[in-house]
């Protein structure tokens, strides 16, 4: 049994020019000569990639950076214009909206002809039918057309069928993104399964936290060229702080805080001001300090906060809460600073985020964030350590 399970190597692909009928009949007579397209688009750049069996590997980068086409070209749904990609074992694929499904044929015939194709027989079908309804859980939908459904009852009835195949290699692109909350902790939680019984998963998500949460490895792609890969942390770490780079610059092109009634000047985790935010072990402190820049010299609110990656809010509490008259002096620039001691979020992926307010506390003007993830081996449930006790009942529990 192979320990490779895709290898791609020197891998691009290059779109002609299509949006004129010029454009098209060019590029066919190149074609039918022999010869490239010149004038094409090149949306992937030599791209080497090696996943071996067992391996769970996300792709991330922003939209059009050819995250899509490289799962194209990997399942053989697109041709390479250079370089080779191979793979080796049963693929599922999961890449778009309805792809291979008949929207005149119901669920239950989809389901067959999906079998069907992934060379499963009619009493294999017959056995893994009843799974699959009972994973998508659409109802009475499963007996109409697929036409009629929606895109979420599209990508339940989709995953259903790949999570009944269980292949040696599962692809998604953005398939959390559709379902609704439920039905993706459901597939996260059958991911997690799949990956803990020796699963292969190549995952493209524009969800930070999913991507930290299910893949060990990363593979960040910008303008259609590897940027970075290597450790999920490191490389989803360093595309947020691009992220945030790139806007803290457009920001300033366009004068968005010029002039501004209060602003952050500076914002620190743990006493470091770039991002990502440290690492932190289960159980350690966490330490926020702001520096706000007030143009009247008026005392600010400053609002703390903790989000869950996915948004969800942990925890917040601001200056004018607490009754905090913030640091300034004579300077325009007042400070304030919070301890969270032994924080009891358990282990993932966070935002911890700043807000300025005006004195008032009833106006935003600027809003600052950090990644931060904590780290540490925990079965317990939620987002935070409650401190706790087990009582003992001596003797009542023979009465």
């Amino acid at each position: 049994m192979s320990e490779i399970l895709v290898r791609a190597e020197g891998l691009g692909k290059r779109f002609p020019k299509s949006h004129r009928s010029s454009d098209r009949l060019r590029s066919l007579g190149r074609l039918l000569l022999g010869g490239g397209d010149v004038d094409g688009q090149q949306v992937l750049h030599d791209i080497n990639l090696e996943v071996k069996r067992g391996e769970s590997v996300a792709i991330i980068g922003e939209n059009g950076a050819g995250k899509s086409t490289l799962l194209k070209l990997i399942t053989g749904v697109l041709t390479a214009t250079e370089g080779t990609a191979n793979v080796y074992g049963k693929v599922g694929a999961l890449l778009e909206l309805g792809a291979g499904f008949h929207p005149e044929y119901s669920g239950r015939d989809n389901i067959a002809m999906a079998g069907a194709l992934y060379g499963l027989n009619r009493t294999q079908i017959a056995q893994c039918l009843p799974g699959i309804i009972d994973f998508a859980d659409i109802g009475a939908y499963i007996d109409e057309p697929v036409k009629h459904y929606s895109s979420g009852m599209v990508v339940r009835l989709g995953f259903a069928i790949i999570a009944a195949l269980k292949p040696d290699l599962l692809i998604t692109d953005e398939v959390l993104a559709v379902g609704d909350e439920s039905f993706q902790k459901k597939c996260v939680r059958w991911m997690e399964d799949y990956l803990a019984g020796g699963g292969t998963l190549l995952l493209v998500s524009h969800s930070m936290y999913h991507v930290q949460k299910l893949c060990s490895h990363a593979l960040w792609l910008h303008h259609g060229k590897v940027a970075m890969y290597g450790d999920v942390f490191d490389v989803s770490q360093a595309y947020l702080a691009w992220h945030e780079r790139r806007q803290a610059a457009v920001a300033s092109d366009h004068g968005v805080r010029a002039g501004q009634e209060f602003e952050i000047v500076e914002f620190t985790v743990n006493g470091q001001d770039e991002s990502p935010a440290p690492v932190l072990d289960i159980g350690n402190s966490l330490r926020l300090r702001v520096r706000a820049g007030s143009r009247e010299r008026r005392t600010p609110v400053v609002l703390f906060g903790v989000a869950r990656a996915d948004g969800t809010p942990v925890y917040g509490v601001s200056s004018e809460m607490d009754a905090v008259a913030l640091e300034g002096g004579q300077s325009s620039v007042y400070c304030a600073e919070i301890e969270f001691e032994g924080i009891g979020l358990l282990p993932g992926s966070y935002m911890v985020k700043v807000h300025v307010l005006d004195s008032e506390g009833i106006r935003l003007f600027d809003t600052e964030e950090r990644t931060l993830t904590v780290r540490g081996e925990s079965r317990e449930f939620g987002l935070v350590r409650l401190p706790h006790r087990w009582v003992r009942f001596v003797g009542e529990a023979n009465e």
